[in-house]
């Protein structure tokens, strides 16, 4: 179980990202966090890994206050949180298996890491996670001779080697074009469906919310708006979410 509660992010320049934000994510929910460009998406979902620390509120995991851990809790908590992000995070001159092989870095012993040493059972799962994503011939490419939807699957497969508990992808389908969206979407699908993981996936079109997600949740001038089914979000929430100008498309 996953809880936010009052949850507030303002940054060093006054901007305030998050408002008071509460809610809760059960084990094996698939929960979409939709809303415009700036509306806090990102800032929340960093804030659940640290990676953006909050101003005020709590992030409780699992019975772990993890909004208020440090040193080794932190590091602890964070190998079995996955992050998949909108423009890769890959290292562009490394091959494919090198950058799945990162997702490791958590358990193994850094100056092995730095050499390229990993244990043969992190070989034999990083190939397994590259044959799962549908990309096992290009573990020895490398990262920047990928297409877009190539690389975001390398971005998933790097995220299943910490074999985690809960999956962060912010905004993974942000640059893919429809058909690689709903195919990466798919794979998010199937992990949580297969694996029982956790996913928060933000996202800005409601049609992937509708037929991927298990519930939604909405964000608008980094107040929620909206907790619910991806179903319930009618013409008047529609609005409310995006604005009075928006007009839904389909």
């Amino acid at each position: 179980m996953l809880q936010i509660k009052n949850l507030t992010k303002i940054y060093d320049d006054g901007t305030v990202a998050l408002k008071d934000v509460s809610f809760e994510v059960a084990d094996g929910e698939l929960l979409t966090v939709i809303g415009l460009s700036g509306s806090g998406k990102s800032t929340l979902l960093r804030c659940i890994n640290r990676l953006i620390e909050p101003t005020s509120g709590e992030i409780w995991w699992n019975g772990v206050k993890v909004s208020h851990v440090s040193g080794e809790e932190l590091r602890r908590v964070r190998r079995k949180i996955g992050m998949i992000f909108q423009h890769f995070n890959l290292v562009d001159r490394s091959s494919v298996l090198t950058n799945v092989l990162s997702g490791r870095l958590g358990y193994v012993n850094p100056i092995a890491s730095i050499l390229g040493r990993f244990p043969k059972e992190d070989l034999e799962r990083a190939h397994a996670n590259l044959r799962r994503v549908g990309i096992p011939d290009k573990a020895n490419n490398r990262a920047d001779e990928l297409s877009g939807g190539q690389r975001q699957r390398v971005g998933i497969a790097r995220a299943l080697m910490q074999e985690p508990e809960l999956m962060l992808a912010d905004e993974p389908v942000a640059s893919l074009d429809p058909a690689l969206a709903h195919s990466i979407m798919r794979y998010l699908q199937q992990i949580n469906r297969d694996d029982g993981i956790t996913v928060i996936c933000s996202l800005h079109f409601l049609d992937l919310v509708q037929q991927y997600g298990t519930r939604a949740i909405a964000l608008n001038e980094g107040r929620l708006v909206y907790d619910g089914l991806p179903s319930g979000i009618d013409d008047e929430r529609f609005k409310e979410i995006y604005g009075q100008e928006a007009e839904r498309i389909g």
